[in-house]
């Protein structure tokens, strides 16, 4: 499948911050530069603060961690500032880089939805979608029985992306209309698919691990059962479609 992002032509016409339009698809992404500057940003910034906040500690006999505080007061200065912002910077600049690649691309067409994360495209046609939905910091993409075909974290605007899906004729809604249909899930939970209750187990343990790709694939896995996961905290909540 190509990817969304090869299909601009040269008359692209950008609408909007991280909003653009080529070829009758509107495609909404976060501008990877400006993440990856407040992150630098935020990194330098951190930096100097742990180098203020060591030779704090270092004055009050009674504050923990004075043997780490030490060792970072015991580099002279300048090299001492110079050093917190550039190591701070430099872990910024790799949250930056991260962020990026876990950002959430949306491309709207009149006859597909595609969506990016991490390198990877999902498609969905048209006729798939029956609502849009924002449920928190997530997009969610249903179809008529109330399946979810994908649930994905976005910090985009939501304005931006309602808009999209509206102007290319669909529904879209604030809210999950299906939210009051999730359960709590513990091993054992009757009322799942068969092999259901496995994926949640395998999924719980990518969630302890901070394995968020195998966490993602794994919902994926659950959705082909008829399983829509959502999370709060380390829980996991899911329901299957009132047809079913």
């Amino acid at each position: 499948m190509d990817r969304v992002k090869r299909q601009r032509p040269a008359a692209e016409r950008r609408r909007g911050p991280g909003e653009r339009t080529a070829g009758g698809t509107t495609v909404i992404a976060e501008s990877a530069w400006l993440t990856v500057f407040v992150c630098v940003g935020c990194g330098l910034g951190g930096g100097w603060l742990i180098t203020l906040l060591a030779g704090w500690l270092t004055a009050l006999p009674w504050a923990p961690l004075q043997g780490p505080a030490e060792l970072i007061t015991s580099v002279p200065e300048p090299g001492l500032t110079l050093g917190g912002i550039t190591v701070g910077g430099l872990l910024g600049l790799l949250v930056g880089f991260l962020a990026v690649h876990e950002a959430l691309t949306v491309a709207v067409h009149a006859e597909r939805v595609v969506l990016t994360v991490r390198d990877s495209d999902q498609e969905f046609t048209a006729d798939r979608i029956a609502l849009a939905v924002r449920d928190g910091r997530q997009l969610v993409l249903l179809d008529p029985d109330g399946r979810e075909h994908a649930r994905e974290r976005s910090g985009l605007s939501w304005r931006q992306v309602a808009e999209a899906f509206r102007a290319h004729g669909y529904a879209w809604a604030d809210e999950d209309p299906y939210r009051e249909d999730f359960r709590r899930w513990v091993p054992g939970t009757p009322g799942l698919p068969e092999g259901a209750d496995a994926l949640l187990i395998a999924r719980a343990e990518a969630r302890k691990k901070d394995d968020s790709a195998d966490a993602h694939e794994l919902r994926r896995e659950l959705n082909r059962l008829g399983v829509a996961v959502r999370d709060e905290g380390r829980r996991q909540y899911w329901r299957t479609p009132r047809r079913s």
